[in-house]
């Protein structure tokens, strides 16, 4: 198995942490269902790790990562605070008690999850700022802002933000959003890469994959690790698929294939709770 290389942004946005560009997401595998499937996960070579306080699944990670005994400083361990957790004093405890769960002495990267419309940015990220100082966060990121928001947490608030999560697949153009963190150094993580399972069901990414005897799914991820300063996150629960999404590594996308998926739509946004933030905003 090729091993997975690190993505190291710029290290005036990020303080030089340096991301597995390959991780296992773990979203819907709640409680202690999800700790045979990270073991397995492990056990194939994933080194990053990414979880959220709403997943309920960070005692059964931790669990994992102890049966692992793979050496702390060779993993890469992601967890979020939920959007009613904002307030510093609530997010401080949110953050223990996550730190807690995973029986870590302090994780890679702390971020938030959703925005709330009613936080207060900078006093919220200054909370997290704190943590990063005390060394329970080796660095701090944001989920799911739009750009309004991006600017004005890397720009006006000046917080060190190591990396950004978005909803980020074949379908969804996030090429406003990228071109800015780019030109911050700051990675998009993306999280949902197969659009919910749609990505492995799509006959054009079938038909690319046919030509070098890939999975639609992995030609979804390849699509993305092709793509400089980008991120991806799938979740397997089965060890072949997982194994699978390891292996989409050793694609190389050609002129052809990207002209292919670049034809597709990209307006297809799947993930669309009713607190999520107006994505067509252009201000704060």
């Amino acid at each position: 198995m090729n091993p997975i290389p690190n993505l190291k942004p710029d290290r005036s946005a990020t303080h030089g942490v340096a991301i597995p560009r390959l991780g296992f997401g773990t979203f819907r595998m709640p409680g202690a269902d999800a700790q045979p499937v990270v073991e397995s996960a492990l056990a194939l070579g994933y080194r990053h790790i990414d979880t959220a306080a709403m997943y309920a699944n960070e005692a059964a990670v931790g669990a994992a990562i102890a049966a692992s005994a793979i050496a702390r400083d060779q993993l890469f361990v992601t967890t979020k605070v939920w959007h009613d957790q904002l307030s510093p004093d609530l997010l401080r405890r949110a953050f223990d008690d996550s730190l807690d769960k995973l029986g870590l002495d302090h994780v890679d990267l702390y971020m938030i999850h959703w925005p709330s419309p009613d936080m207060n940015m900078a006093a919220t990220l200054e909370a997290m700022i704190r943590l990063q100082e005390q060394g329970v966060t080796r660095s701090i990121g944001v989920c799911n802002f739009n750009l309004p928001m991006l600017r004005n947490a890397v720009e006006k608030i000046g917080a060190p933000i190591a990396a950004v999560q978005l909803e980020y697949h074949s379908f969804l153009s996030q090429a406003a959003v990228l071109a800015y963190l780019r030109s911050k150094g700051i990675p998009l993580t993306a999280y949902a890469p197969l659009a919910q399972g749609r990505a492995s069901q799509d006959p054009t990414l079938a038909a690319l994959g046919r030509k070098r005897g890939a999975s639609a799914a992995q030609m979804a991820i390849a699509w993305l690790l092709d793509q400089d300063g980008v991120i991806v996150i799938p979740k397997a629960g089965r060890p072949e698929s997982q194994s699978a999404n390891l292996e989409a590594q050793a694609l190389r996308l050609d002129d052809a294939d990207r002209t292919a998926i670049a034809a597709l739509p990209k307006d297809q946004r799947f993930v669309r709770p009713p607190f999520a933030p107006d994505w067509n905003a252009v201000s704060l």
